[in-house]
C-alpha cells in the first residue's frame, strides 16, 4: 500500500501537467451548466427530466459527466502516452506490479473527479437553487461507482490502444456520443429510434441515472447492478491486456 501511495502521488503530478485533463476536467462541465442553466433553468416540465427540475437533472448528471471526461479522455491518453514514452516498459523492468500502475492511475483519475464535482456541485448549488442530496452517504457511494467505473474504462482503452494519439481520438468521440445519446445532454425523454437505443447501452445513461437516484431518492432500476457489471468487466479486461510495451 506504501509503493500504491507514492505511485499514486506521482501520477498526480504528472496528470495535471496535462491541460487537457484541467479543461475536460474542471472547464468544461462547467461551461455546460452555465449554458444549460442559462437555457433552461430549474422549472419542473411535464414528461421531461425524470419529473424534477431541469437543473436538478443536470448537476447530479455532469457529476457523473465530470468521472466520464477524466476517465475516457485524460486516462488512456496518460497510460498509452507513457508506453510509447518507455516509462510502463521501466516500470515493468523494475518489477512494478500490474495492480500498483493500474491501482495509481485510478485513484489518480477518482481524485480529480472527486475535486472537480466539489467544484461543479459548489457553484451550481447557489446559482440554480439545486436540492441537496437526499442521502449523502448513497450520494457519494453513486459518485464513487461512476468515477470508478469510468477509470476502470479508461485503464482498458489506454491498455489496448496502441498510441496516445489513438486513444485521444477514441475516448473523445465515445465521450461526446456518451455526452449526446447518454442523458448529460438532451433530454432521454427526446431521444427516439436508434439514438434512444444507443443511448440506454451507454455506461453514461447509467451512471447518471445512479446518482439521480442517490440524489433525489429516485428509482434507478437496474443502473446501480449495470453500472456495476461495466466496472467488474472492464477492469478484469484492463488487468488482463494491460500491455507494458
Amino acid at each position: 500500500m506504501k509503493l500504491l501511495a507514492k505511485m499514486s502521488w506521482l501520477e498526480l503530478k504528472l496528470f495535471l501537467r496535462e491541460p487537457i485533463t484541467v479543461i475536460f476536467a474542471l472547464a468544461l462541465p462547467l461551461v455546460m451548466l452555465f449554458v444549460m442553466g442559462g437555457v433552461f433553468g430549474n422549472e419542473a416540465e411535464a414528461g421531461f427530466y425524470r419529473g424534477i427540475g431541469a437543473m436538478d437533472y443536470y448537476v447530479p448528471a455532469y457529476v457523473a459527466l465530470v468521472a466520464a471526461s477524466v476517465g475516457l479522455i485524460s486516462l488512456p491518453v496518460h497510460i498509452a502516452g507513457n508506453r510509447e514514452r518507455g516509462v510502463l516498459k521501466r516500470y515493468h523492468a523494475s518489477s512494478m506490479p500490474t495492480w500498483v500502475v493500474v491501482g495509481s492511475a485510478v485513484v489518480t483519475t477518482v481524485t480529480i473527479s472527486a475535486v472537480s464535482a466539489l467544484v461543479l456541485v459548489a457553484v451550481a448549488m447557489p446559482l440554480h437553487d439545486v436540492a441537496p442530496p437526499d442521502g449523502y452517504p448513497l450520494t457519494l457511494a453513486g459518485f464513487a461507482l461512476s468515477a470508478l467505473t469510468f477509470a476502470a474504462l479508461g485503464v482498458l482503452l489506454g491498455a489496448v490502444l496502441p498510441t496516445a494519439r489513438a486513444a485521444q481520438g477514441l475516448g473523445v468521440m465515445l465521450w461526446f456520443v456518451m455526452l449526446m445519446l447518454g442523458g448529460a445532454g438532451p433530454p432521454p425523454e427526446v431521444l427516439t429510434g436508434f439514438m434512444a437505443t444507443v443511448g440506454d447501452w451507454t455506461p453514461l445513461r447509467h451512471a447518471i441515472r445512479a446518482m439521480q437516484d442517490a440524489w433525489f431518492g429516485l428509482d434507478a432500476g437496474l443502473s446501480w447492478l449495470i453500472t456495476a457489471f461495466v466496472l467488474a468487466g472492464a477492469a478484469a479486461l484492463s488487468l488482463r491486456f494491460f500491455r507494458w510495451e
